[in-house]
């Protein structure tokens, strides 16, 4: 449980570790809000104690295979009235925007 007003973790913990450790899995209560697992979830699980290198490297964002390559971000100065426009579209707007110089691209190839 978190202080309302920090969000940090209060500090006087109540739980009784040596009675939850002491449970086996036939005393643990199951639900819709806490399923009962198998072996096959934590099939690709890891133990991470802190912030390690590891862990840092598991849980790094990844696309899935066959995606095309990430695209760059960059910094851009734009008029704005031709942000306005773009944004006007809704969401997706910078999408719009980058087929938009694509296809100015195909057209002035030389």
């Amino acid at each position: 449980m978190s202080n309302a007003s920090t969000g940090k973790p209060e500090t006087d913990n109540q739980t009784d570790w040596a009675q939850v450790s002491a449970m086996s899995d036939t005393d643990i209560h199951h639900d819709d809000d806490s399923p009962a697992t198998t072996e096959d979830d934590w099939t690709d699980a890891f133990v991470c104690h802190g912030a390690n290198e590891l862990h840092a490297e598991m849980t790094r964002r990844q696309r899935g295979p066959g995606k095309r390559p990430t695209k760059e971000q960059v910094a851009i100065r734009f008029d704005p009235d031709v942000l306005a426009a773009f944004r006007a579209t809704g969401k997706g707007w910078q999408t719009r925007m980058n087929e938009a110089l694509k296809e100015w691209l195909r057209e002035h190839a030389a």
